[in-house]
């Protein structure tokens, strides 16, 4: 239903038009014309097809084949392998629909980024004129990097700038296999870990192998390890019951402060949802887990305090 193709030279006019509309939010001093648009087209964007390595990367964002947007990888740096993130959507959607085309469009320009493209990060620049764009990028495990205090001069005044970022870390998630049982067993009995675990029960090598062979039997269970580059860097389960499942992550130690328990929470509760019809997730966290806390929080998930010094964060598919 919804894609990106290269910009095409039949959206210029569409693309004139939203950005006239939009001209508060953006990096343009004036409105642009027919005859500015045509020379853009003509003298910036075909040139950009014929470079190995452009400058940006613009895409015509289409729904059923029909241009609603447009955006793209610009201020593109190959060498430190990063490019800010542009979007703009139909303006008569930018209203009552924006949380959810930007959404979208964010999965679509990650995957040419991180798997296409090769990218180590991607980040917005964003005046802070439109709050709403910061919880859809932070419910994507965008973390929010900089606050650019008075940096730019809007209608007679001074205006922050705020920049997120997410950096391709977390190459893949995979299927939990038998080969596994060290290193799940190596996470489970760390202190700095077990510090938060709901249970406090110092666990054996065989009580953990026998726990284990039962979660690869489990029809109930989806179990992933998510990898860098090859090597395990945390897990992430699903325990279902009834409709809804019951989550367990966590992060290899030395990993800790890093922000991949975010991405890791983020793309598995995704990929989770792709491969299974439970219609919504939990975690139960102990108050005191403030990281883990934080992480729930920042990607949208519903809170519900417990009277037992617990917290339980639920969200449901398509939330």
């Amino acid at each position: 239903m919804f894609s990106i193709v290269p910009i095409r030279m039949e959206d210029k006019v569409d693309i004139m038009k939203w950005r006239n509309e939009q001209i508060y939010h953006l990096r343009q001093s004036r409105p642009l014309t027919i005859e500015d648009q045509d020379k853009y087209f003509s003298e910036v964007v075909t040139k950009l097809f014929e470079e190995e390595r452009p400058s940006q990367i613009l895409f015509s964002y289409l729904e059923h084949g029909k241009c609603i947007g447009y955006g793209g990888l610009v201020h593109v740096n190959w060498i430190d392998k990063n490019a800010e993130i542009s979007f703009i959507v139909d303006t008569r959607r930018e209203k009552n629909e924006f949380h959810k085309h930007w959404a979208i469009y964010l999965g679509l320009i990650e995957k040419v980024a991180f798997n296409q493209l090769n990218l180590h990060k991607i980040y917005t620049y964003a005046f802070d004129l439109r709050p709403h764009l910061y919880e859809v990028l932070e419910n994507n495990a965008y973390n929010k990097e900089a606050v650019l205090k008075d940096h730019a001069f809007f209608e007679g005044k001074f205006i922050d700038v705020i920049i997120h970022s997410k950096t391709n870390l977390l190459t893949r998630l995979r299927p939990v296999v038998k080969e596994d049982l060290m290193i799940t067993y190596e996470w489970a009995i760390d202190q700095s870990i077990r510090k938060y675990a709901l249970s406090k029960h110092q666990i054996t090598f065989e009580e953990h192998s026998t726990w284990f062979n039962s979660k690869l039997k489990d029809t109930n269970c989806i179990f992933f390890i998510a990898e860098i580059d090859q090597r395990p860097v945390g897990s992430i389960r699903f325990d279902r019951e009834g409709d809804e499942a019951v989550i367990s992550y966590l992060i290899s130690p030395e990993l800790h402060g890093k922000g991949l328990g975010k991405r890791i929470l983020h793309e598995g509760v995704k990929s989770f949802f792709e491969i299974d019809e439970a219609t919504v997730v939990k975690g139960t966290v102990l108050a005191e887990n403030v990281a883990s806390i934080r992480i729930f929080e920042s990607l949208g998930y519903k809170r519900t305090d417990t009277d037992n010094g617990m917290v339980v964060y639920k969200k449901y598919r398509n939330s």
